[in-house]
C-alpha cells in the first residue's frame, strides 16, 4: 500500500499541467466571461499560457521540457485543424484565437499528454531497454501520426497497432517507485496510460472542450475506439521524450546506461 500511495502521488504530480487544463475548462463554465467581453476559447488560451509560464518560472518544468511541449502543441494543432476540416469534431464557439476553425488552446490538450510523459520520465527515472532500431521507430511513429490525417479504416489502424506491438514486443520500461525499481512491457504501459487519457477525454468533452458529431444534441460518452487512438498517439510522445533525453543516457537501446538497481516486473497499478 505504501508503494501504491507513493506511485499515485507521483503520477498526480506528473499530471499537474493536465489537471490545470481541466481546471481551466471547469472554471470557464462558471466565470462570467461574456460580461468581461472575453471569449471562452481565448480565456482558455490565456490560462494555458499563464500555467505554462508559471511551471517554467517555478522550475517545476525545465526549459527543454517546455520546448518539447511546444512541439507537441504544434503536432496536435496540425492534427486538429485537419480533422475539424473533415468534420470529425468541432469547436462551435467564436473566439479571436481560432485559426482554421481550431482555437489555439486546443494544442495544449495534446501538450498536456506530452507534459505527463516528460514529467514521468524525469520523476520516475524511466529507462527504456530492448528498443527496435531508431530508423524503424521513426518510420512506425511517422506512419502512426500520418494515418490520423487520412480517413483510414479500422483495418489500417489495427495493422499499425499490430506493427507497433511486433516492433516493441521486447521493449521494457523501467521506473522507480519509493526507491524500488520495477519493469513492464512498453505496449502494456501505453495501453494503461491511454485508458486514463480516454477517461480524461470524456471529462473534457463533458466540459465542452470540443464536440463530437454524436454529442451535438447533448453530451454522450466518447466512443471506446478512441482509447486505441490515444494509445497510438502516445507512441510519438514517448519517442520524442526518449530522444530528448538520449544525451543523458535516459533512452534505452544497445548503448543506454541502465540503473544499477535490478528492475523487476510490476503489476498493472505500477505502470508509469
Amino acid at each position: 500500500m505504501h508503494l501504491l500511495a507513493h506511485f499515485t502521488a507521483v503520477q498526480a504530480l506528473c499530471c499537474t499541467f493536465a489537471f490545470s487544463v481541466v481546471g481551466l475548462l471547469a472554471l470557464s463554465k462558471v466565470l462570467p466571461l461574456e460580461d468581461w467581453g472575453l471569449a471562452r476559447y481565448d480565456f482558455l488560451l490565456l490560462g494555458c499560457l499563464l500555467v505554462q509560464a508559471a511551471l517554467v518560472w517555478t522550475r517545476f518544468e525545465t526549459p527543454r521540457e517546455a520546448g518539447a511541449l511546444l512541439l507537441f502543441h504544434a503536432l496536435g494543432f496540425g492534427l486538429e485543424a485537419h480533422r475539424v476540416a473533415l468534420g470529425a469534431w468541432a469547436y462551435p464557439d467564436e473566439a479571436v484565437s481560432k485559426v482554421l476553425g481550431v482555437p489555439l488552446y486546443a494544442g495544449f490538450m495534446y501538450a498536456s499528454v506530452g507534459s505527463y510523459v516528460a514529467q514521468a520520465w524525469r520523476r520516475s527515472g524511466l529507462r527504456l531497454s530492448g528498443e527496435p532500431p531508431l530508423a524503424l521507430q521513426v518510420a512506425l511513429v511517422g506512419g502512426t501520426y500520418a494515418h490520423f490525417f487520412v480517413m483510414a479504416g479500422l483495418e489500417v489502424r489495427l495493422g499499425l497497432t499490430a506493427a507497433l506491438l511486433l516492433a516493441y514486443r521486447r521493449t521494457r520500461v523501467a521506473f522507480t517507485v519509493g526507491g524500488e525499481r520495477f519493469r513492464m512491457g512498453l505496449p502494456l504501459s501505453l495501453a494503461l496510460i491511454a485508458a486514463f487519457v480516454y477517461l480524461a477525454e470524456n471529462v473534457a468533452t463533458g466540459l465542452g472542450a470540443w464536440v463530437y458529431p454524436h454529442q451535438a444534441g447533448g453530451w454522450q460518452p466518447v466512443h471506446p475506439g478512441k482509447w486505441l487512438a490515444w494509445a497510438l498517439m502516445l507512441t510519438p510522445a514517448v519517442l520524442i521524450v526518449a530522444r530528448m533525453n538520449a544525451g543523458e543516457g535516459q533512452a534505452g537501446g544497445a548503448g543506454a546506461t541502465m540503473s544499477p538497481t535490478p528492475a523487476r516486473r510490476s503489476g498493472p497499478s505500477e505502470t508509469p
